[in-house]
């Protein structure tokens, strides 16, 4: 058999809509300057779907910072992997105060968030070892642990008890494999806003002995008191052994770190195969990822800004009566009652109608006949595009009680 006859993209969860409304439910173009009021299909429209949190990624000094090093530098330079000829103080620099902000003794540049957290699960476990994770773990969190030839447990999400079930499983094995073992959770859940349970992971250390590493990338500059993070927030941040956030979301850039202790670091830096066979961070992203880290360091009203527009949405929307499930971060998933259809017609309503564009999500992501309204405030947004907001779900939510969304199909918008 040829191997590619196996790939019938239709068959795929997210592959079978692919010829159906490309360009409008799946890889959608959103023009323009990054902002919360962009252009989509030829419209303006107030987006809530930009991983900006706090509005860096059209901040002027941001802008001038990554522009002054492309125009200095190129994205070639430095031109190699760290390891070979890829080095520059600049990038030490940046690592030195990341570790510095996250209370941590030493950090090390990643090249993505995504392909760091696998390889560095993959570097620091061996077939003796135990993993625990979160049942709702991140995708780059599940694949790095795929790659775990030793034994792997899983706890539902956030359910600590549980999790002291699977210590006490994974000690048998370690006491007669001589391993160790690795607890993995997140500092905020991206999908539901959930805050991971780390005081109750770590109050375990106190029983059980395990490192606990927690992938942040939602809470790195949302949570806590200075931005440092979900460990922050808690009051914990000292007690996670191994600390990692993407530059994707409150910094807007591309790029990761992680920041653990002096010797954990230096292993890292001689074995995390994704860094040591792959080309520098380029100096644009270092420089400019500087510049986000001092003003979020130094502009703390970024941070009160989000957090006014985050309070102000999700407490507007609970008096209205919506279901946000749990989120206690800027993360703000809105639960409706429909089928995978009324989805489709709720969301090219908001977009055509009222001019609204956030994201959808439908079985098999979340359960059948629910539908997911994810909404990312940022510090850019205002109280008026709350109002709106606010206004548009309301109207689109009598429809959809009324079975106006409830076809085979998608039906015209009335303007």
């Amino acid at each position: 058999m040829d191997i590619f006859d196996k790939l019938d993209i239709s068959k795929t969860p997210l592959g079978r809509f692919a010829d159906e409304d490309n360009g409008y439910f799946m890889f959608p173009k959103l023009e323009g300057e990054i902002t919360p009021r962009m252009r989509f299909q030829g419209r303006e429209v107030l987006v809530w779907s930009l991983n900006t949190y706090l509005g860096l990624a059209n901040h002027p000094e941001v802008r001038k910072a990554d522009a002054d090093a492309a125009a200095k530098w190129g994205m070639a330079y430095p031109m190699g992997a760290r390891i070979m000829s890829g080095n520059t103080e600049y990038h030490e620099q940046f690592e030195s105060e990341l570790a510095d902000f996250v209370s941590k003794e030493d950090a090390m540049l990643l090249n993505f968030g995504y392909q760091g957290v696998v390889s560095i699960i993959d570097t620091i476990v061996n077939r003796k070892d135990v993993i625990i994770y979160d049942a709702e773990s991140h995708a780059c969190i599940i694949d790095g642990v795929r790659l775990h030839m030793g034994k792997r447990f899983i706890f539902p999400h956030n359910d600590v008890e549980n999790l002291e079930k699977q210590l006490q499983r994974a000690k048998r094995i370690t006491d007669e494999t001589g391993g160790g073992i690795l607890v993995i959770s997140e500092g905020v859940f991206g999908m539901s806003g959930n805050l991971g349970d780390l005081k109750g992971i770590v109050d375990l250390k106190k029983k059980y002995q395990f490192r606990l590493l927690v992938d942040d990338a939602h809470g790195f500059g949302t949570m806590g008191k200075t931005g440092a993070g979900t460990g922050e927030h808690f009051g914990v941040q000292n007690e996670i052994d191994i600390y990692i956030s993407t530059f994707a979301k409150a910094m807007a850039s591309i790029g990761a770190f992680v920041a653990s202790t002096e010797e954990v670091i230096k292993y890292l830096r001689f074995n995390v195969r994704s860094q040591i066979f792959a080309k520098s961070l380029p100096m644009p992203l270092v420089l400019g990822g500087i510049k986000r880290l001092e003003l979020l360091r130094t502009q703390p009203e970024l941070k009160e800004n989000l957090w006014t527009i985050v309070n102000a949405l999700q407490s507007g929307l609970k008096s209205k009566g919506y279901d946000l499930g749990s989120t206690k971060s800027p993360v703000t998933p809105v639960y409706l009652n429909g089928t995978p259809y009324e989805a489709g017609n709720l969301i090219v309503e908001l977009r055509e109608k009222y001019n609204i564009f956030c994201s959808m999500v439908i079985y098999p992501i979340v359960p059948k006949n629910i539908i997911q309204l994810r909404i990312i405030p940022t510090a850019a947004h205002t109280l008026t595009d709350v109002e709106e907001t606010i206004a548009a779900f309301d109207a689109v939510r009598d429809k959809l009680k009324a079975g106006k969304y409830r076809v085979e199909g998608l039906i015209p918008i009335e303007q």
